[in-house]
């Protein structure tokens, strides 16, 4: 298939090169510091619980009474180590998650000899420790004074989904992930949120630091519509350590973006071991065929470094749960054989040659001084389809009149570019879903008279394709000193760009000359971050931390091959201009718009000698050159009321800062027509062109938020249990107007404006932000590992409540828009699961329960009337792990196992073609089963 390679991208490219060779560097030169020479002396032993029954994959530390480095292998799946060291004196070390640490001290062993260390460890539910919320030491998750999810990653691996978006959507009940199957760029990411606000309200970092958001805005996309928020979905899940996910507003501790919550994923950083997983599966209709392949490996550099490095790859093909359409349905029985069956595929996207590759380095010198630094590249296809086009009734490519007659093309006067009919082209009328034969028969007989019917019979469904490409390198150095003073300085970069294809359409203002597949340009994000941290522990009492911070963004609109958006020579007859369904991007319209903003912060934190009681205040005044100063505070304090009962809570402000995509973006998509339910062009333009003044348009600031939370912890070790209540307000919140039909002096203003294809829009809309929310709720999240079970089974409970009400309306949203807003999403959703090893076997069984929502896009929605919820159901996931080997599992499972399906929307299906809410919160594809297989091998 040909597509336009003229439009280079000399800069994107040559950014690839260099973290691709950069990557290829550090494995060279890491590796070739990965050869160690040959130890003469041998530990070796079997870990095992009370039970007797073998443990796999506890860390096992050796460390010489000399202080020279550590030597860390893992046990097999036999629960045996075997550690290579040299003569002496070692005290081992045994670590497991949900178990007691142990140590068995002074363990002597000479040269050529064996000494065996069989250890016994004792469970205890793991006190998680994360890093995000507090700029003060490390600590767990219990001990915070604000609600942190800390998932490790052998949780995230056995979610089955294929990438890490869809995987923490089963573990965190606040976090949702939306799919919009037909919506144009924003099928091409999967906005991510917390707590039912939007998508670019939850700030992302990685190992603490900010990651860039994503090129693309999200259209049509309910709580989401308007967002362009990170895309985590090119984070590869086999390069995380951990997942925190603070469930708390951070701004004043991290800046724009953090108002429902921040999410941290940590990268791993051993320097030894390894592990390939391999898995495969498919739904149950037996469509959406996906494989991964993954690994993981630590390498040495030196004594004190590691390089560890990150590789996946892979296919999911697409899935499609559609009906026919009515209309569609009618051709066909009409005798017009030429219309597909189903005529508008809908289902879950493309995603072809899927690679993500991610490094994470560092190195420790003796005076406590630390390089560090981490890199990414991922590259994807992905393709979708797009609404059908009926060849009879298709405004401006087949008919002008709703259907009654057929747009007929006067060559002759698309020549000399005078309407005078000219050739005399007969008028086609259509009758029960049939052009008259015989009129129909002159003008294909006509050269000098054309019609589309000519070239797509059976109408069409135009394909939309986009390339995603993701890159970023942060470097920094810090250092820890023994007076109690650590530094952090870190420059980062990043980039997202998705680049647009878009095959079987027709630019039809080009008459018979169209191409059918176009090149209509490419949206690109740039960052570019510097920063620098000082902390101070004064005191045992006392923490004084600080810093600051530089940021640039840019956001580019590329632009696309000429005939993407050119106005051909048919567009004065009412053919429209510009690639139907994604038209490209005029050079009037490209360009390249950056911010800049510059902040300072500080935070205090006061915690008792006896950790009885954590107070901590922060403070961050951030300038933006576009809209200038906020300042923002918070409060939180902890206080243990006995050994296992803490009360915790916090208040804070926040604010999220509108983007330069979201100021200066251009955008003409088919949305539904509320009157007629059919199919219509819809452009979004900037606030601040003159056709959207007149309809209230103004420059946009940034959005303001109030937190509060209150919660208690309950921990005796083997129970937990954390409820947590939540508010936030959010003021001069950011979205979408609603769709403007667009007058002939506001069609005439945007002409003027270089918006050629506002000669065949019906509508119009532009981003706001003048309306404001509440959303509370609350949190609920415990684990039991009963102890007279041995550690071998683990419960676990999840709840969120989150109720969300428009409090101040804005009469540039449309109901629709509230709609979507206050019940687009389930309030409710809770999940149960129960993990059980039986020996070396592991079992996992959750059950999820979704409250109910309502689809703002059911057809009575669109048209302002109170659509019904949508009834809430049970999902069911399954998962058994087996050994094949000492080093090697199989897992086996299935995600939805029941193939349970939303409540049919049949009215939506008759029109468009979908019985199910294409925003069901578990998809709408039915059931998924898959394989596993991981092969792990040991560190030294």
């Amino acid at each position: 298939m040909s597509l336009s390679d003229g439009r280079k991208r000399e800069d994107m490219d040559a950014a690839r090169r260099s973290a691709l060779l950069v990557l290829l560097a550090f494995c060279t030169v890491w590796l070739a510091a990965g050869s160690a020479a040959a130890q003469d002396a041998t530990l070796s032993g079997t870990v095992t619980d009370t039970t007797g029954a073998v443990l796999p994959g506890v860390t096992v530390e050796a460390r010489d009474a000399a202080g020279g480095p550590p030597h860390i292998v893992v046990t097999d799946g036999s629960g045996m180590f075997t550690i290579s060291v040299p003569p002496g004196a070692y005290d081992v070390t045994f670590t497991l998650p949900g178990f007691h640490a142990a140590t068995r001290g002074a363990v002597a062993v000479s040269a050529g000899a064996t000494a065996t260390v069989d250890m016994e460890l004792v469970v205890e539910l793991e006190e998680r420790v994360v890093v995000v919320g507090s700029r003060a030491q490390p600590r767990s998750v219990t001990e915070s004074p604000v609600p942190i999810d800390a998932i490790p990653f052998e949780e995230v691996a056995r979610q089955g989904a294929t990438t890490l978006d869809y995987q923490l959507r089963n573990l965190v009940p606040s976090f949702n992930v939306a799919t919009h199957p037909i919506s144009g760029a924003a099928s091409l990411v999967r906005p991510a949120s917390l707590r039912n606000l939007a998508h670019d309200h939850t700030l992302v970092l990685v190992n603490g630091k900010r990651r860039h958001r994503s090129a693309i805005l999200v259209w049509f996309g309910g709580v989401t519509d308007g967002t362009q928020g990170p895309d985590i979905s090119t984070i590869p899940a086999i390069a995380l350590r951990q997942v925190e996910v603070l469930r708390d507003g951070a701004s004043a501790q991290y800046g724009s973006d953090a108002i429902a919550g921040v999410m941290n994923f940590l990268l791993k950083d051993s320097r030894s071991g390894g592990s390939l997983e391999f898995d495969t599966g498919t739904y149950r209709a037996g469509d959406g065929d996906a494989y991964r392949v993954a690994g993981n490996v630590g390498l040495p550099l030196g004594d004190t470094g590691f390089a560890n490095l990150s590789l996946e790859y892979g296919n999911a093909g697409p899935t499609d749960r559609s009906v026919q359409r009515a209309d569609a349905a009618a051709l066909i029985a009409a005798g017009n054989t030429a219309v597909a069956d189903p005529a508008q595929p809908w289902g879950n996207t493309t995603s072809e040659d899927d690679l993500k590759l991610f490094g994470n380095f560092g190195h420790l010198y003796s005076n406590g001084l630390q390089l560090y630094g981490h890199a990414n590249y991922a590259n994807r296809t992905s393709d979708q389809g797009f609404y059908f086009r009926n060849p009879n009734t298709r405004a401006n490519i087949f008919s002008l009149d709703s259907g009654r007659t057929l747009l007929v093309g006067d060559v002759l006067d698309a020549r000399d570019g005078i309407r005078d009919g000219t050739a005399g082209c007969p008028t086609v009328a259509i009758t029960a879903h049939r052009p008259d034969p015989a009129a129909l028969g002159r003008v294909f007989d006509d050269p000098n008279c054309f019609t589309f019917q000519e070239i797509a019979p059976g109408g069409f469904t135009p394909s939309y394709s986009g390339v995603i490409t993701d890159l970023s390198a942060v470097a920094g150095v810090r250092r820890v000193a023994e007076n109690g003073l650590t530094w952090d300085a870190s420059a980062s970069y990043g980039a997202h760009e998705a680049d647009f294809f878009i095959f079987n359409t027709v630019n039809a203002s080009l008459g018979p000359a169209s191409p059918r597949d176009f090149d209509p340009g490419l949206y690109r994000q740039a960052e570019v971050n510097l920063n620098v941290d000082v902390s101070y522990a004064a005191s045992d009492v006392v923490h004084l931390a600080g810093g600051a911070e530089w940021r640039d963004e840019r956001f580019t609109i590329g632009a696309g091959e000429r005939p993407s958006w050119e106005v051909g020579p048919y567009a004065a007859q009412g053919f429209v201009s510009g690639s139907n369904g994604f038209p490209g991007f005029p050079d009037y319209t490209a360009g390249t718009w950056t911010r800049s903003n510059v902040a300072l912060y500080g935070d205090v934190e006061l915690r008792g000698r006896d950790d009885r009681w954590t107070l901590g205040g922060a403070l961050r005044v951030e300038r933006f050159d576009v809209f200038g100063a906020t300042t923002n505070g918070k409060l939180s304090a902890r206080y243990r009321l006995a050994d296992a009962v803490s009360v915790r809570g916090g208040v804070s402000t926040g604010f999220r800062a509108p983007t330069p995509g979201q100021q200066n973006t251009f955008n003409v998509q088919s949305t539904i027509n509320p009157e007629t339910l059919d199919l219509v062009d819809s452009a979004t333009v900037p606030s601040t062109y003159r056709a959207a003044q007149l309809r209230g348009g103004q420059p946009l600031g940034p959005e303001t938020s109030a937190n509060t939370t209150a919660g208690m912890v309950f921990d005796t070790g083997p129970f937990t249990l954390t409820a947590d209540y939540f508010q936030v307000d959010v003021t001069d919140r950011l979205a979408l107007s609603q769709n403007f039909t667009l007058e002939a002096d506001e069609r005439a203003l945007l002409l003027s404006e270089g918006i050629t294809s506002a000669r065949t829009l019906a509508f119009f809309r532009f981003f706001i932000n003048d309306f404001s929310t509440r959303t509370r709720g609350i949190d609920v999240v415990s684990t039991y590992a009963p102890p007279a079970l041995g550690g071998g089974t683990i419960f676990s409970f999840a709840l969120n409540h989150t109720d969300t009400e428009v409090t101040e309306e804005s009469d540039l949203l449309g109901p629709g828009d509230v709609l979507a807003i206050e019940r687009g999403v389930p309030e409710t959703r809770w999940n149960v699961a129960v993990n059980q090893r039986l020996g070396r076997v592991g079992l996992l069984g959750r059950v999820h329960r979704y409250g109910s929502w309502v689809d703002h896009l059911d057809a009575r929605s669109v048209r302002g009337a109170e659509a019904p919820a949508l009834a809430g159901r049970f999902i069911v996931d399954l998962e058994a792990t087996i050994p094949l080997a000492p080093d090697v599992s199989l897992a086996v499972g299935g995600q939805n196992v029941l193939n349970t399906f939303s409540d049919r929307m049949d009215l939506f299906a008759t029109q468009f073609g979908l019985p199910y809410s294409q925003f069901t919160p578990w998809g709408f594809s039915g059931g998924y089963y898959y394989a596993r297989v991981n092969y792990a091998w040991r560190g030294r």
